[in-house]
């Protein structure tokens, strides 16, 4: 089965096929960094990053860019709150967004642009647009002529009649029309502004993603993709601005997710009802955060609340356990030669059918909360397995073990990388030793010591007549 995604552009799933048989040119919308970001910030995020790792997993190669606004208006007001410059604060910011991106698993992108950095781009960009008969110039400011560009509305759907109506866009009576959006605004007294061919301004905000992606990937991208609250005026604006100055398609397949709500409503900062994901990494891991977000459909709404947060943490440590128990029994003594029996050769079998399920719903879409639950469902089978008293396979153990290494850990991105996950079991294995040479002592108190210690690390031990299991308590 093909990968298909639902491409906002044309209102319909198609079949992914790139521009260059074997890569991905793919520009998310990073964060404007004027404060710590919050968990509806961090679902693009974590959603197209793990697009990523799918096309990877996939054999493509991605060249992924994620930019930062590093200059606009909330970045002016609140720097001037805190006393400090705006670079001040966007250097702040941008260096708490890696922690938090760290907390979530997330990848670097290949390139970070910033905005500030590229301000000869973006001057060069405006007046190509000039040229063109585009873009207008009224004291300092520069629009953007939005009946100049006929297709102006094809992402969003609506005709620049009910955009005019419905969008939310500072008046301006000097503008030809009130749609017309800027592309270079004159500095006010107290503000950053760079030189340009208008005089000194800085860059409004749609431009920069425009001269960004093109330094980096290229007129014609395959993949642009963020929150449905850029459909418009963001996405729409990118759009006319560089398809009116290459006479070319700007993006091949536009991807949005949906919201996320807390109480119904949806989150964000201007409604002051946002969970910021610094708080939330004080109470729960990383790994819990990323899975709440892949627990829904990337295009449904989602709804945040502790108690899911919660069941995330539980469905991590279930995957976990699976690992982790795997990895003990691959050590355990009664591990046999690999002569299969009827039983094995049809876990086997049941490997392969979980692993071509999980890749046929991220190819459906990339609907994730499907391929999570054949993630579930061979844990049930596995966990059977290992239930039992008899010798156990190592191949059968191995490509277990492996399956969640590459679907949980590799593509989704909710389990440690291996090398960090099997550091920590080495030393969980090495308590395990000591505690079974101290019961062999019959010195339970050394015993009990060390099943403390094993709970400090977040690993309750279970003694059962098949030996012992081992179970995550993070």
């Amino acid at each position: 089965m093909a990968l298909k995604l639902y491409n906002t552009l044309s209102q319909k799933k198609e079949e992914f096929i790139p521009l260059k048989k074997g890569e991905v040119k793919m520009y998310i919308c990073g964060p404007t960094v004027y404060n710590f970001i919050h968990i509806g910030n961090a679902r693009p995020f974590v959603i197209f990053e793990t697009l990523k790792r799918y096309l990877e997993y996939k054999g493509y190669k991605v060249k992924w860019v994620q930019n930062f606004t590093d200059i606009d208006d909330k970045m002016i007001n609140n720097a001037q709150k805190l006393k400090i410059t705006v670079a001040e604060l966007a250097e702040r910011f941008i260096q708490e967004y890696f922690v938090d991106a760290d907390f979530l698993n997330l990848q670097r992108a290949e390139v970070h642009p910033r905005a500030t950095e590229h301000i000869t781009e973006i001057i060069a960009l405006i007046e190509k647009l000039e040229r063109k008969g585009y873009a207008y110039n009224i004291e300092g400011d520069v629009f953007f002529e939005v009946n100049k560009f006929k297709d102006y509305g094809k992402l969003s759907g609506q005709n620049i009649d009910e955009l005019r109506k419905g969008a939310r866009i500072e008046v301006d009576l000097r503008k030809k029309n009130t749609i017309d959006f800027a592309l270079w605004k004159k500095s006010k007294p107290g503000e950053p502004f760079w030189p340009s061919p208008w005089g000194e301004g800085r860059p409004g905000w749609h431009i920069e993603c425009s001269a960004m992606s093109m330094k980096y990937l290229g007129e014609t991208i395959d993949i642009h993709a963020g929150g449905s609250d850029l459909i418009f005026p963001h996405h729409e604006n990118e759009i006319a601005q560089s398809e009116a100055a290459t006479g070319q398609p700007f993006v091949k397949y536009w991807l949005h997710n949906g919201y996320i709500f807390l109480d119904n409503q949806k989150m964000s900062k201007s409604l002051g009802n946002i969970m910021k994901v610094r708080e939330l990494s004080k109470r729960f891991r990383g790994e819990a955060v990323r899975y709440f977000i892949l627990s829904a459909h990337y295009r449904s709404p989602l709804n945040f609340s502790e108690e899911q947060l919660q069941q995330a943490e539980a469905s991590v440590q279930r995957i976990e356990n699976v690992i982790l128990n795997l990895e003990h029994s691959l050590k355990q003594s009664k591990i046999k030669e690999d002569i299969l029996e009827d039983q094995e050769k049809q876990i086997l079998e049941q490997k392969n059918e979980s692993a071509q399920q999980f890749i046929m719903a991220l190819d459906d879409d990339f609907n994730t909360p499907v391929a999570i639950s054949h993630l579930f469902n061979f844990a049930k089978i596995i966990n059977r397995y290992l239930a039992s008293n008899e010798g156990k396979s190592k191949l059968v153990l191995e490509e277990s073990k492996n399956f969640y290494y590459t679907f949980a850990g590799k593509v989704l991105g909710i389990i440690k990388e291996k090398k960090k996950t099997t550091d920590l079991n080495q030393e969980i294995e090495e308590l395990l030793k000591e505690r079974e040479q101290a019961r062999n002592k019959k010195d339970w108190k050394k015993s009990d010591q060390i099943r403390e210690e094993l709970k400090r690390k977040g690993v309750i031990l279970e003694d059962t007549p098949e030996g012992v299991r081992l179970r995550r308590i993070n």
